[in-house]
């Protein structure tokens, strides 16, 4: 997994030479790696960092699904000049992968590999969303007590997964001042051909600068700027897919 993060995309004959180690074991290792999202095999069956190695590679500049972010916000961000990030699950959190950020001097100070929980945070939320509710239970644990980064209870699971069928029908996520004090964001799924969801497109918005009719206009370009992304990252699988 570090030879592929660290070179990009590489056959299993190369990783064979570079490891020196026999094509069989390596196909059967490479195997295991895709089925559980930490590697993707391309158009020309060359090994890839995948969504879950994201949070740990030095390349992720250099992804494809960053890439097609990084194109995919730039009109989202040239309207709203509102900071835009790219975030997947690892675990129970909601890890930033790739940031488009504001020219704005009131914004959220964030960094790539930021984490947050995923019952908490927007990004978190709309990934969950697409998880069977016994797998998000499974995740969090029956009897754990869910209090936000900012100190407000949730009402354990019951209200997760009420909040969860919300996200289901609308779409998207809202969050405000769950994750940080003064923030509101909004999340949509990235969703692959196969109808997956695969990461998560969020703003982050200061509420002062969040009233009603700009939060409207801000989740429609999100959506439509989420859309863009899906369409260039329709080909990859999705990680979670045994939860769904």
């Amino acid at each position: 997994m570090e030879h592929i993060v660290t070179h990009g995309a590489v056959g299993l004959g190369d990783l064979a030479r570079a490891l020196d180690l026999p094509k069989s074991t390596l196909h059967r290792i490479c195997t295991v790696l895709v089925e559980r999202g930490w590697a993707v095999r391309d158009e020309r069956g060359r090994f890839e960092p995948g969504l879950r190695a994201l949070a740990i590679g030095s390349r992720t500049s250099d992804l494809p699904i960053v890439t097609g972010f990084r194109q995919a916000v730039a009109s989202l961000v040239a309207e709203h000049d509102e900071t835009v990030c790219l975030a997947v699950l690892d675990g129970a959190d909601s890890v930033f992968i790739a940031i488009e950020e504001t020219s704005q001097p009131v914004r959220l100070m964030t960094w790539v590999g930021r984490r947050a929980p995923a019952f908490a945070s927007a990004s978190g939320r709309v990934l969950l969303a697409g998880w069977a509710p016994a797998a998000v239970a499974a995740l969090l644990g029956e009897a754990q007590p869910l209090v936000t980064p900012t100190g407000r209870p949730v009402g354990g699971l019951a209200e997760l997964q009420a909040t969860l069928e919300g996200i289901r029908a609308a779409g998207y996520a809202e969050n405000e001042e769950d994750t940080a004090d003064g923030l509101w964001t909004a999340s949509v799924p990235i969703v692959n051909g196969a109808g997956e969801a695969i990461a998560a497109l969020t703003l982050c918005v200061p509420t002062s600068r969040a009233g009603a009719a700009r939060r409207r206009a801000l989740v429609r370009d999100l959506r439509a700027a989420g859309q863009a992304l899906a369409r260039d990252a329709a080909w990859l699988p999705s990680p979670y897919a045994k939860r769904i």
